[in-house]
């Protein structure tokens, strides 16, 4: 107590004087002021996880919390637990970007003939290939809306096919899943579930689905639980990539969704489903 005395007079009074006075030297008084103005052992530290935490979740563009940034440090040698990296997130307001609900976009109500629900809600495989499900989101630009169909394989969540066209057409289904059946080597008797939407119902759709020998898969009416990890993906798309984003014309879209798809999601981001791996490095860790 008498040393912050002191140093709370000490504009007005010098320290030795200051000292002379209340009685304790004036050595002791400056050793006290060292060891206040030094940052603890405790603090340094913090401050060290701070900086590493903030720039991980910097470099994962503000996507992961707290479990993936752990995770992530994990691999880069710094062995801070989910609890440690939480706490210096709270320290330093770093949130990670939230989500919202989304629509429906595709019309399922119409005339054409739907195919039976091979899937049944049962997403569990023990091969790539095995099954894949197709989905459309829209994406909204100034210039007006973008559409983006993709085919995601639920061995591994990989997006093997997509395609994006500033019309919800049948093509646009098409192309996505012609884009699959090239990278995956025209697989045969792939379940291939969507939902009931016209363009999946088309003629187009429909021969192509039989030509290539694919077994056709619809979502029961209504139900999104249906084709879940069609849902899941473009919420994450849209939460991580698109949400809080200028972009501001379709061409810069097809670039955010590009690179979210071919450089982020399919070759780094950490999926829970897959033990925190990729959807490439479990497909390379199944196969070795």
């Amino acid at each position: 107590m008498k040393y912050a005395f002191i140093a709370e007079h000490v504009e007005a009074h010098s320290a030795s004087a200051l000292c002379s006075v209340i009685g304790v030297s004036t050595s002791g008084y400056y050793d006290w002021r060292q060891r206040r103005d030094k940052p603890s052992e405790r603090a340094n530290r913090s401050q060290a996880i701070d900086t590493v935490v903030k720039q991980c979740f910097e470099r994962k563009k503000q996507r992961y919390g707290s479990p993936r940034v752990a995770l992530e440090l994990v691999k880069t040698g710094c062995g801070y637990n989910e609890k440690t990296v939480a706490e210096s997130m709270k320290r330093q307001g770093l949130v990670a970007k939230a989500g919202r609900k989304f629509k429906a976009t595709t019309n399922s109500k119409h005339t054409l003939a739907v195919a039976p629900n091979l899937l049944e809600q049962d997403f569990t495989t023990s091969a790539a290939n095995q099954k894949w499900c197709g989905d459309i989101t829209y994406l909204w630009t100034p210039e007006g809306w973008l559409y983006l169909a993709t085919v995601l394989d639920l061995f591994s969540r990989k997006i093997i096919g997509w395609s994006m066209n500033a019309h919800m057409t049948s093509d646009l289904v098409c192309d996505a899943l012609q884009m699959a059946l090239q990278r995956r080597d025209y697989p045969t008797d792939v379940i291939v579930h969507t939902d009931r939407g016209s363009q999946y119902c088309s003629k187009l759709y429909q021969r192509l689905i039989k030509k290539h020998e694919l077994q056709c898969s619809m979502s029961k009416k209504g139900d999104c639980f249906d084709n879940a990890c069609a849902e899941t993906f473009f919420h994450t798309l849209k939460v991580e990539a698109i949400h809080g984003e200028n972009i501001p014309t379709r061409e810069l879209m097809r670039e955010a969704v590009f690179e979210f798809i071919e450089l982020d999601y399919n070759r780094t981001r950490m999926h829970s489903a897959l033990g925190y791996l990729s959807p490439l490095a479990f497909e390379l860790q199944e196969s070795a």
